[in-house]
């Protein structure tokens, strides 16, 4: 049995490759600093010139030139991908690169398996996303965006928090599922011998705990939806739900600004991006739109079930899967409206049959106090002024119910136990909830949300 190499199991006191670049950037050509610095990371080039060897080595901060005299430092053997730690000084090339001219190298994790071509990384987009950790490490640009999303969800937080929301937990495992319009996951808990269904929200608890005092809550949770995948679905996702006692949706609308244009800035430093080939402004204020006149314009809204149709089979779009008019008015506003709509923009008061869950507006008691944030033809926020009558909510399920008798497999099913709690009094509320995923895509100008999803899920492998 070969001998097998003794590797360290720690290696402390380090620094981040991007400072130590840094401080290699500022010096003349041919210089070298005077600290010392510590270094770990994986190799991911290497060029033998004589006495003087030349390595690439990467953490999660960036990547730095290595300048490695193979006999100072003991004729390390090293294979491409291998994880060492090395000591030296920062210096620059006469050429002008910043490197690090190293005086120890160890190595503290071998590589067993080829890497990918170091050039080109992996190609294949499946692969990518099914071998995720690869993906990462060959390629910088998934790096970048994994880590832009982290400082966008921290972002969000610290935005609730400093607002004083209270960030709270609720279950995932539900005895009833409710607060979208979606079909869910079902699984059987053998303890409570009882059908269980995998949220597909969180609203209907959030506003439980509205209805119990806590008055300015948030969620950042996975929730989970039996759909379809398509560039912005999946059944696995990220969203941040807040609920607001005493404010209505257009408090919200201002919220949702300014939460976006915080993590933007915090994300990446600025609030123009560049998403699905467009130029995007994230700051305030945002364009608003009634989704009413919306359609109106476009010759595609009326009250009137067949008059709607005949307006959609007029305009050559198919209404086969369209049984009941809410399921028309739908497919219409994302037929005409909501691909044409590049910078962000609020569509507001939205039919009552669309939201089971939000207050009537003043001037329509057809119409209800509800908002979507939209960009480049993408929905990634939803908001009401909440429904705060539990008679009213309770004949709102009722409508829902008849929907489902429809055909509509996805309307709501109905929560008896939310409708009690809120019998016993919820202040109005604006609630919104924001698809991280998707706020990820944004920011990044990732074209799909597999891409921010550092393990999405995938088929079976035959």
């Amino acid at each position: 049995m070969p001998k097998r190499l003794k590797l360290a199991k720690r290696f402390p006191d380090r620094a981040e490759v991007a400072s130590v670049r840094a401080e290699a950037d500022g010096l003349e050509a041919g210089a070298e600093g005077e600290a010392e610095h510590r270094l770990a990371g994986r190799i991911l080039a290497r060029r033998d010139l004589g006495k003087l060897m030349f390595l690439d080595l990467v953490d999660r901060s960036g990547r730095i030139q290595l300048l490695v005299r193979p006999d100072e430092v003991g004729g390390v053997d090293l294979d491409l991908g291998d994880i060492v730690g090395v000591a030296g000084v920062a210096t620059r090339t006469r050429r002008g690169e910043p490197s690090l001219a190293v005086r120890t190298l160890e190595v503290l994790a071998k590589i067993r398996a080829p890497l990918p071509d170091t050039f080109h990384g992996i190609t294949d987009v499946e692969q990518r996303y099914r071998r995720r950790y690869l993906d990462l490490l060959m390629n910088e640009d998934a790096r970048r965006t994994a880590l832009t999303r982290a400082r966008m969800v921290t972002a969000v937080r610290t935005y609730l928090d400093g607002e004083g929301f209270v960030e709270v937990e609720t279950p995932i495992l539900q005895p009833r599922y409710g607060g979208g319009f979606a079909e869910p996951f079902v699984t059987h808990s053998d303890y409570l011998d009882q059908d269980l269904y995998l949220r597909i929200a969180d609203e209907l608890y959030l506003k439980r705990l509205i209805v119990g005092g806590l008055e300015k809550v948030y969620e950042l949770s996975k929730d989970f939806r039996n759909e379809n995948v398509s560039y912005k679905h999946s059944p696995e996702f990220t969203q941040v739900e807040w609920y607001e006692a005493y404010a209505d949706y257009r408090d919200t609308m201002v919220r949702t600004e300014q939460l976006v244009e915080r993590a933007a800035l915090a994300a990446t430093g600025t609030t123009k991006v560049t998403f699905r080939g467009h130029e995007v402004e994230l700051a305030a204020p945002w364009a608003r739109v009634s989704f009413v006149e919306a359609l109106a314009d476009r010759g595609a809204w009326s009250r009137d079930e067949h008059e709607l149709r005949a307006m959609l089979q007029h305009a050559d779009v198919d209404t086969s899967q369209d049984k009941t008019w809410s399921q028309l008015v739908d497919h219409a506003y994302s037929h005409f409206v909501e691909p044409e709509l590049v910078q962000p923009t609020f569509v507001y008061d939205w039919p009552i049959e669309l939201s089971p869950f939000a207050r009537t507006t003043d001037a329509d008691d057809t119409l209800v106090e509800r908002f979507e944030a939209v960009v480049c033809g993408m929905e990634f926020a939803n908001a009401f002024s909440e429904l705060n009558d539990s008679e009213e909510q309770a004949q709102r399920f009722a409508m829902q119910a008849e929907e489902r008798a429809a055909g509509a497999a996805e309307a709501e099913e109905g929560d008896p136990d939310f409708v009690e709690a809120m019998s016993y009094g919820m202040p109005p509320t604006g609630g919104c909830g924001v698809g991280i995923d998707r706020l990820a895509m944004v920011l990044t100008g990732s074209d799909a949300i597999r891409d921010v999803i550092l393990f999405p899920a995938l088929r079976h492998r035959a």
